[in-house]
């Protein structure tokens, strides 16, 4: 039975393993696997090159290197050995496309937040959720308990209908239910599409409330050179500073900013990509 070295050198991964018969945890896995992208990041390598970059065991290295080709994150070139693999190529351009959105749409929220004196929010779609990429806050004092990084329900948000609207009613019947099972307010489906259908034809969206209480939001759609809506923003505020009336006129300015936003990431509203409404009646 041999012993080898670990990463952090406190030692013992076994050839023929003294882990436990389930395995190592799973943060441990997780940070091996890690070890093992940034190990093939020095160059690519053979196995048994791996494994002495890692201090690992060839079998140890063998069964991550593995898992890591089965999700695309590396290759096994012949000849070559392991490389980086495509799964990597997409995050990063992903990676590269949030901060320049973050990094072109910040003056423009610094601007809208400064003359509305609101909270201005920016945020994408990540799966089935609203992802919070940028805050900036109001000078009123108010509340709001959304920070960077937040995941929230499109179908509650303001930002996250912004980012729906372009959907088709089908996309918008299962996220509607799917939020509905987790949250403490319940909803009327029928209510809900109408005024989704009433925020399509006016190219932004509102928050009534619907996320948190006493709070109201309007937001617009940002949209890339394909005019695919990439991203949302969104003005918010307590509720007595959010009646109908400034919701209103808040419109123009949240749309204006996200228009801005859009041009800057190659949209030509000259041209832009026209909606299938079809598809909005299955």
């Amino acid at each position: 039975m041999r012993q080898t070295t670990s990463i952090d050198g406190k030692g013992a991964d076994q050839e023929n393993s003294t882990e436990s018969p389930r395995g190592p945890s799973g943060s441990q896995t997780l940070l091996r696997g890690l070890d093992v992208l940034e190990g093939v990041a020095e160059g690519p390598a053979s196995l048994g090159e791996l494994a002495t970059r890692l201090g690992l065991t060839r079998s140890t290295t063998h069964r991550l290197a593995n898992a890591l080709i089965e999700r695309r994150y590396l290759t096994l070139a012949p000849g070559r050995g392991y490389q980086l693999g495509p799964k990597l190529l997409e995050l990063g351009f992903q990676a590269q496309q949030q901060a320049d959105l973050v990094q072109i749409a910040r003056p423009r929220l610094e601007a809208l937040a400064q003359d509305s004196e609101d909270t201005v929010h920016l945020g994408i779609l990540d799966g089935d959720r609203a992802l919070y990429l940028d805050k900036i806050p109001g000078r009123r004092r108010i509340v709001i308990s959304s920070r960077v990084g937040d995941r929230h329900p499109l179908t509650s948000t303001g930002l996250g209908k912004a980012l729906l609207l372009d959907e088709p009613p089908s996309r918008w019947r299962n996220l509607f239910d799917q939020d509905q099972k987790s949250s403490n307010v319940a909803a009327d489906y029928e209510t809900w599409v109408k005024r989704m259908s009433g925020y399509v034809d006016a190219g932004r969206a509102y928050d009534l409330e619907e996320n948190e209480d006493q709070i109201r939001c309007v937001a617009a759609p940002i949209r890339d050179a394909s005019g695919r809506i990439l991203g949302a923003i969104s003005v918010s505020s307590a509720a007595q500073y959010m009646d109908d009336g400034r919701m209103e006129s808040l419109t123009d300015d949240v749309v204006s900013t996200a228009n801005s936003i859009s041009r800057e990431l190659g949209w030509n509203p000259d041209a832009k990509r026209t909606v299938d409404r079809g598809r909005r009646k299955s």
